[in-house]
């Protein structure tokens, strides 16, 4: 199965309302944000990054970059970085701008910025640069159960 086939079965399973849109591939925040018709603000951007000795996801929205030097402080990091395009692919069989914000479909601890809270509606690729999901984020939150912080600037 799919990235996209297992994320959409369990949020069926667990009867979460979502909304999948098909549209040309996009590979920047902007152009999914225009793809969709929606904000940037709205959109859940997924980062696969490598704090100390594990790796872990880091969820933001999307008109925002992580706070490294924050997150390595407040969370007693002592290295911090982005997962290499060899190493997202090997977590999680997809490409870097691809990876929904469900790190507990990849066996890795989510973590969420509080502002994407602001959103009542999130959206995201799916497993693919031209699949979409749109949901609410409270259903989000329910279901994936981050760690909550501020990690994003």
């Amino acid at each position: 199965m799919t990235v996209l086939d297992r994320l959409v079965q369990r949020l069926e399973t667990r009867g979460i309302p979502f909304k999948l849109l098909h549209h040309e591939p996009v590979y920047t925040s902007e152009e999914a944000a225009q793809v969709r018709g929606t904000t940037l603000a709205s959109g859940a951007k997924a980062l696969i990054c490598k704090a100390d000795d594990r790796f872990i996801m880091v969820v933001m929205p999307a008109d925002r970059r992580m706070a490294s030097r924050r997150m390595r402080r407040h969370e007693s990091i002592r290295s911090l970085r982005f997962a290499s395009r060899e190493e997202v692919a090997e977590l999680t069989g997809l490409q870097p701008g691809s990876i929904p914000p469900f790190g507990s479909l990849f066996n890795l601890p989510t973590w969420c910025d509080h502002r994407l809270a602001e959103q009542s509606t999130i959206n995201f690729n799916a497993g693919d640069h031209s699949v979409s999901i749109s949901m609410a984020y409270t259903d989000y939150a329910a279901e994936e159960q981050p760690k909550l912080g501020e990690f994003a600037e």
